[in-house]
C-alpha cells in the first residue's frame, strides 16, 4: 500500500466490503439483507465495468502518468483487486447461505428445477409456453463459428448437451436469460404456510427437454454465468458530429466493449468453461471467478414480497416538512423564508409542487434547471413539459453523459424539445453535475426570483431512499450566483472560468471550488497556529483529489481537529506526524448516505456549506459543481446539529482506517444510530413548530 494515499479502487472494495457486512448483520431484517446483497453485487458488476477496465487500459500508460492516477502501478492494484474480489466472493456466498437458511425458518424457499412437486411441474411447463418460450432464443456453439454477441449485464446458461446412444463429443449451446421481458422471480403453487419462489433459470432449465426436443438430446448440463464489459466509451474529436451523435456512437460502442470479468457456477462443464473462455479471448490476467449457483444478484434488490410481516419502522415514514404543512403556496413561504428539506426524511412534494405551481402561475415567466439523473416517470419532467405547454420559458440542461443514463437522458432530450423546451448540452469535456433551479416571475413590473440548490439528483425515487439535503430560497445572491452558471451553460464556448468567478455564494467547480476549500482549510491552520480553536467536519461521498488529502494533511500536522463521515472512496491515510489524528467514518445504514456538507469553524463563525461535488479529481475539476455557503443561522445550525449526529454513530459507523478493516465505532455509550436519530431530530422539529 502506498505510504501517502490509499488506492482508490482498493478503498472503493472496502467500501463495498461494508455494504456487504450490512447483508450479514443479523440485526438487519432479512428482506432489507437481500436487498444489500443485491446492491453488492450491482456495484461489483459496475466496478468491473468502469473502475478495472480502466486500469486495464492504463497499462499501457507511462509508469508516472499511471502512478499519478492510480496512486501505483494499474497491475499491482489489478493483482491486489482480484486477490480481495475472491475473499468478498467467498463472504458473499456464506451469507447468502446464512440468508438462506434464515429464509427456511421463515418457511421461503427457492426451489430449483429438481425440486418441483407434480402440481408445480406443470404449473411452470405452462408458464414456459405462455410467457417464456417466445422470449428464449437457443444458440447452438461451434468451434468453427465466431462467438455470438453476448450482452453486458444479462444473465445466460451455458448448456452441455449428449444423447445417451452419442459416440460423438458433447454439444454446447447458450440462452440469454429474458430477464427484460419476463423477470427474475416466479412465485409457485406452494403448500400451505410456505411461500415457493423459482428463478427464471431454473425455469428455462426444467424446459430443456422439451426447447432442444427437436436435435434428440437426453442429458443436460445448464449453468449460469455472466460477463462484465468495458463501458466506458471516448466521445470522437470530431468537428462536425454533434455530441448527441458521439453519444450515440459512444453507446453503441460501449456494447462492444472488451469483457473484464467471467463469473460462472462452479459446478459448470468443465470442457464448457474451457470453450467460452477460448471464444472470449480471455487470459491468466482477466478476472476469471468460480462462483455459486446464482449470479446477476442485483435482481434481488427487488426480490417478491414473500416474507412474514416486516412492517415499516415509524422512523422510515417520510414527513411533510413543517413550514410546507399548511395551505400556503411554496413560493409563498419561499419569499419569506429559506426552507432546508432533508431527504428522504422529508417528503419530496414541495418540488414538485413547486414546479407544478410555476406551470399554472400566470406570472411565472421562465424555469430553469439542472437534469442529471431522473426517475422513470418523472413528474419533475411532467410538471416542466406542462410549463412550457402553458407557455412558459423552460430551459433544462440535460446531462447526456450520466453514466448509464444516456439513452434515458437522449429520450428525455426528444420529449422536451418536442414540448418546446430549450434543452441546453452543457460545456465540452464538462459535465454539469450542479442541482440547481431558478424560477422568475413578473409582479407589477418587478421580477421576483426563487428556487432551490440541491445535494442530490431531482428526482423523487431516489428521494426516498438517499440521504441528501435541498435549499429552497428566494435569497437573492443566491439567484443571481445561480444565473451567472446558467448565463454559462448557455454560451459554453465563451470561457466559463471568467464568467463564473463573481460567485458570492457559491463556490463552483471547474473554477474556484477547490481553491475556496483550501483557503477555509488554510484559516483553520492559521488558527490553530496561533493557539486557538480550529475544527474542520467534511461529509461527501468520497475523498480522492489529492491537492485537497495533502491539505488535510498539513492541517492534521497544524493540529487542527478533523473530522470526516465519507461513504465510500476514502484514500488518505494517517501520519505518524499528525499532531490531531484525523477521525473518519463512513455510515452504511438503510438509507444511501448522498449529501455533501462543509463545516468550518472559522473563528467562532462557523461557516457551513452543502455541495453536489465530491472532493474527487473528476469533480473540482472536469465537472461544473456547486457548493452554497448556507446564509440562514437557523438552518445552519440545524445542519451542524445533524452532523453531530451522525459523527455520534456506535451503531451504523465503520471507522476508516489504514488498515482498511471496516471495524465498527464501539463505545460505552448507548446505542446511537444516527439514521435513527435524524428522524427523531426532525420529527420533534416538526412538532415544536
Amino acid at each position: 500500500m502506498n505510504k501517502k494515499f490509499i488506492p482508490r479502487d482498493i478503498s472503493w472494495l472496502s467500501f463495498n466490503g461494508r455494504v456487504l457486512q450490512e447483508a450479514a448483520d443479523e440485526q438487519v431484517p432479512l428482506s432489507e439483507r437481500i436487498k444489500f446483497l443485491g446492491i453488492f453485487s450491482n456495484n461489483m458488476d459496475e466496478f468491473f465495468r468502469v473502475r478495472v477496465a480502466g486500469l486495464k487500459r492504463a497499462l499501457a500508460f507511462s509508469e508516472k502518468e499511471a502512478k499519478e492516477i492510480f496512486f501505483e502501478k494499474p497491475q499491482a492494484i489489478l493483482d491486489e483487486l482480484n486477490e480481495l474480489v475472491i475473499k468478498q466472493q467467498e463472504k458473499f456466498d456464506n451469507t447468502w447461505l446464512k440468508v438462506q437458511a434464515e429464509m427456511a425458518r421463515q418457511r421461503v424457499f427457492i426451489k430449483t428445477d429438481t425440486e418441483l412437486n407434480s402440481v408445480q411441474q406443470d404449473f411452470v411447463k405452462q408458464y414456459y409456453e405462455e410467457e417464456v418460450e417466445s422470449n428464449v432464443i437457443p444458440i447452438l456453439l461451434d468451434e468453427a463459428r465466431p462467438m455470438p454477441y453476448l450482452r453486458d449485464k444479462s444473465l445466460y446458461l451455458g448448456i452441455a448437451m449428449r444423447k445417451t446412444d452419442w459416440e460423438y463429443e458433447t454439444r454446447f449451446a447458450i440462452i440469454e436469460n429474458p430477464t427484460r421481458s419476463n423477470g427474475r422471480f416466479l412465485l409457485l403453487p406452494s403448500p400451505k404456510g410456505e411461500k415457493h419462489v423459482m428463478l427464471l433459470e431454473d425455469v428455462i432449465k426444467f424446459n430443456l427437454p422439451y426447447i432442444f426436443s427437436y436435435f434428440g438430446f437426453d442429458t443436460f448440463k445448464a449453468h449460469a454465468f455472466k460477463i462484465t464489459k468495458d463501458a466506458e466509451f471516448d466521445l470522437d474529436n470530431d468537428i462536425n458530429t454533434s455530441l448527441v451523435e458521439k453519444i450515440e456512437k459512444g453507446i453503441k460502442n460501449r456494447r462492444k466493449g472488451k469483457p473484464t470479468r467471467f463469473v460462472f457456477d462452479k459446478d459448470m462443464d468443465s470442457s464448457l468453461i474451457e470453450f467460452l473462455i477460448k471464444k472470449l479471448n480471455l487470459s491468466k490476467k482477466d478476472s476469471i471467478i468460480p462462483g455459486q449457483k446464482i449470479h446477476n444478484f442485483k435482481h434481488f434488490m427487488g426480490f417478491p414480497k414473500v416474507f412474514k410481516s416486516e412492517s415499516k419502522p415509524k422512523e422510515r415514514t417520510s414527513f411533510d416538512h413543517p413550514e410546507f404543512a399548511g395551505r400556503q403556496r411554496i413560493s409563498d413561504v419561499l419569499l419569506k423564508k429559506d426552507v432546508l428539506l432533508s431527504f428522504p426524511y422529508h417528503n419530496f412534494h414541495p418540488i414538485i409542487d413547486l414546479l407544478r405551481e410555476s406551470a399554472m402561475d400566470p406570472d411565472v415567466r421562465s424555469i430553469q434547471v439542472t437534469i442529471y439523473r431522473m426517475a422513470e416517470n418523472s413528474k419533475v419532467a411532467n410538471a416542466l413539459v406542462n410549463a412550457a405547454r402553458n407557455g412558459k420559458d423552460v430551459t433544462v440542461m440535460l446531462e447526456l453523459r450520466a453514466r448509464f443514463d444516456e439513452e434515458h437522458n437522449l429520450e428525455w432530450k426528444e420529449r422536451f424539445e418536442m414540448e418546446g423546451i430549450k434543452v441546453l448540452l452543457g460545456i465540452p469535456e464538462k459535465k454539469v453535475h450542479a442541482k440547481l433551479c431558478i424560477i422568475k416571475k413578473r409582479v407589477h413590473n418587478k421580477t421576483i426570483q426563487y428556487g432551490f440548490v440541491s445535494t442530490g439528483n431531482i428526482n423523487e425515487k431516489t428521494a426516498k431512499i438517499y440521504g441528501d439535503y435541498c435549499l429552497m430560497t428566494s435569497n437573492r445572491t443566491v439567484m443571481a450566483d445561480i444565473n451567472k452558471i446558467f448565463a454559462a451553460l448557455k454560451k459554453p464556448k465563451v470561457d466559463i472560468f471568467q464568467s463564473l468567478k463573481p460567485c458570492k455564494s457559491l463556490l463552483v467547480c471547474p473554477t474556484d471550488m477547490r481553491a475556496g476549500l483550501i483557503e477555509h482549510l488554510d484559516k483553520e491552520i492559521t488558527e490553530v497556529r496561533a493557539g486557538r480553536k480550529a475544527h474542520a467536519v467534511i461529509k461527501v461521498n468520497s475523498l480522492s483529489d489529492k491537492l485537497l488529502i495533502r491539505k488535510l494533511y498539513e492541517a492534521a500536522e497544524a493540529g487542527v481537529k478533523i473530522e470526516m463521515i465519507v461513504r465510500g472512496i476514502y484514500c488518505a491515510v494517517n501520519q505518524k506526524r499528525f499532531l490531531e489524528p484525523i477521525r473518519a467514518i463512513s455510515i452504511v445504514d438503510e438509507y444511501l448516505e448522498h449529501a455533501r456538507v462543509m463545516y468550518f469553524y472559522a473563528a467562532g463563525k462557523e461557516v457551513v456549506y452543502i455541495s453536489s461535488a465530491d472532493w474527487m479529481t473528476r469533480n473540482l475539476d472536469h465537472r461544473v459543481e456547486a457548493a452554497l455557503r448556507i446564509n440562514s443561522k437557523k438552518i445552519k445550525h440545524e445542519l451542524i446539529d445533524m452532523l453531530a449526529l451522525q459523527l455520534k454513530d456506535n451503531v451504523k459507523a465503520r471507522i476508516l482506517n489504514n488498515e482498511l478493516d471496516n471495524s465498527y465505532v464501539s463505545n460505552h455509550k448507548a446505542p446511537h444510530r444516527s439514521q435513527v436519530e435524524l428522524y427523531k431530530y426532525l420529527r420533534k422539529k416538526l412538532k415544536q413548530e
